[in-house]
């Protein structure tokens, strides 16, 4: 059951008002309707407000730059906007980038009180080892004449959700995210260790239709030999695999050794563990399905079932099973204290 929303009115307010000061983005702001991509053809929305943050709105998030090791401070619902505008992309429907949205929110609220617990430490990194974030300069300089429509959509999403957070026995998840499924999503334990109950298979047809859905990854046999640390003395024939309940290879045997599917996706660069082997000639054919690990939500799947008219609420309760959307205050109060 999703709680209600009064607590998280004023901080939709005044992330609005954040945005303006933060990003420079007049009191007027144009925000986008999820099929609009010109600021002329945008409704234009009053948000000139003034008002005090409050507690949850303070958050100060530190990333550490991997281009200059130099640690950025970023307001919480900023650092959001920028995760969002890095992971996903803004022509995708505007539910799915709430759904995004929240992912990114739940993800660095967890992280921030993990580490902080741990050794005080509140530093994230700017890659996917974490969460890609690109500042304002950098999305500027990458989305060229386009950065106007793109970061008001991507901010409307953002504060459609401020102060959201995905929970699961009143804690919050590990919002895992992903490209694209091969029709289904993995349980977590097939793809590392821990089993959370969260995150299980669930179907993601809409998948389908990605442009990420099918791949094809020709590589020589001495390359795959060395990335292996195996010898191949006869063709690779139809080799020994077993799967996970999603289809995807659990286990492969290949010159007399056995892997696990991350490991032959992660060794050999491939889209997914989905994947099937032709040898040709000097060479070995990995046709893969998806693109990701496959744990959580599917962001392509997100934009199928927004096309489809299902809500942000529904895309994460979809995709994280039995989760909450809970306020942020709780943890707020932790993190602000600590911050």
């Amino acid at each position: 059951m999703i709680q209600q929303r009064s607590i998280l009115k004023p901080i939709l307010i005044v992330v609005i008002s954040m945005v303006v000061i933060t990003l420079g983005i007049p009191s007027t702001i144009v925000l986008l309707s999820s099929d609009s991509h010109s600021e002329e053809e945008a409704p234009a929305v009053l948000a000139n407000v003034q008002t005090e943050l409050p507690e949850e709105s303070m958050l100060t998030v530190k990333v550490e730059r991997a281009s200059s090791n130099e640690i950025e401070a970023v307001p919480l619902e900023q650092y959001v906007i920028s995760v969002v505008s890095s992971e996903m992309p803004a022509d995708f429907e505007l539910e799915a980038l709430k759904a995004q949205a929240l992912a990114a929110r739940t993800y660095i609220v967890q992280y921030m009180l993990a580490t902080d617990a741990a050794n005080g430490e509140q530093v994230i990194t700017d890659t996917v080892q974490h969460q890609v974030y690109r500042n304002q300069e950098e999305l500027k300089e990458l989305w060229g004449s386009d950065y106007s429509w793109k970061l008001a959509k991507i901010t409307e999403a953002v504060a459609a959700t401020a102060g959201e957070i995905l929970t699961y026995d009143n804690n919050p998840i590990t919002p895992a995210f992903f490209s694209t499924s091969n029709g289904k999503t993995e349980n977590s334990e097939d793809y590392w260790e821990n089993s959370l109950p969260y995150l299980v298979t669930v179907d993601s047809h809409w998948d389908a239709d990605s442009p990420k859905f099918i791949d094809q990854k020709t590589i020589q046999i001495s390359e795959v030999e060395q990335q292996l640390g195996i010898s191949f003395t006869s063709p690779v024939q139809n080799p020994r695999m077993t799967y996970t309940s999603s289809n995807r290879v659990q286990t492969v045997e290949l010159g007399g050794n056995v892997f696990t599917g991350r490991e032959i996706r992660e060794k050999l660069d491939l889209r997914s563990t989905d994947f099937t082997i032709e040898h040709k000639n000097d060479y070995l054919i990995f046709t893969t399905k998806g693109f990701g690990h496959g744990v959580g939500m599917s962001q392509y799947g997100a934009n199928g079932m927004a096309k489809e008219g299902k809500g942000y609420q529904e895309i994460v309760q979809h995709y994280y099973q039995g989760v909450e959307i809970s306020a942020i205050t709780e943890a707020a109060t932790t993190l602000v204290a600590k911050n």
